[in-house]
């Protein structure tokens, strides 16, 4: 993936100081964004919205079967980072292919972390990190019957009938 947003794991550390140094408001949310829909680009706006620079983790593939099944993702990471990278509210993404993403929460120590309506804040991962150090934890709401799983089983449903 050749694009300027995407950091390196082992650069991310340093990305974060920096631009702490630079008194910068650091948002971080992850996800698959396996299909990019209405909802994830909302979800996303709002989330920059809380902040000065959105850093988006991307599961990456490996990582997206484990959570999702065998069959996902539907588009691999290099293509879902390009998608997400033309996004005008995301500052910069990381590929990271642990189940959750909390390693990169600890290297970013970023002021807001931020995961969609579905999750409370007890369950979001790195949440009590955050916290523990002064920063904010917002669950978002979702733009409610749009989901990539629900994207996929209508495509499914209408091939069926086709």
């Amino acid at each position: 993936m050749d694009n300027n947003k995407l950091v390196a794991w082992d650069a991310i550390e340093a990305l974060s100081k920096r631009l702490h140094t630079e008194g910068k408001r650091i948002v971080f949310t992850n996800g698959c964004f396996d299909i990019l829909h209405a909802g994830h680009v909302l979800y996303l706006q709002s989330a920059k919205a809380l902040g000065d620079i959105l850093i988006v983790g991307l599961n990456s593939d490996e990582s997206v079967s484990r959570l999702k099944g065998k069959s996902r993702p539907i588009v691999n990471q290099e293509e879902r980072g390009i998608v997400l990278s033309g996004l005008e509210s995301i500052d910069y993404l990381c590929v990271f292919s642990q189940d959750t993403p909390l390693q990169l929460i600890e290297q970013l120590k970023p002021d807001v972390l931020v995961k969609g309506g579905d999750w409370q804040t007890s369950q979001i991962v790195g949440a009590d990190f955050v916290m523990s150090y002064g920063g904010e934890v917002h669950s978002l709401e979702f733009v409610k019957g749009i989901s990539s799983s629900k994207i996929i089983e209508r495509i499914l449903q209408r091939g069926a009938h086709d």
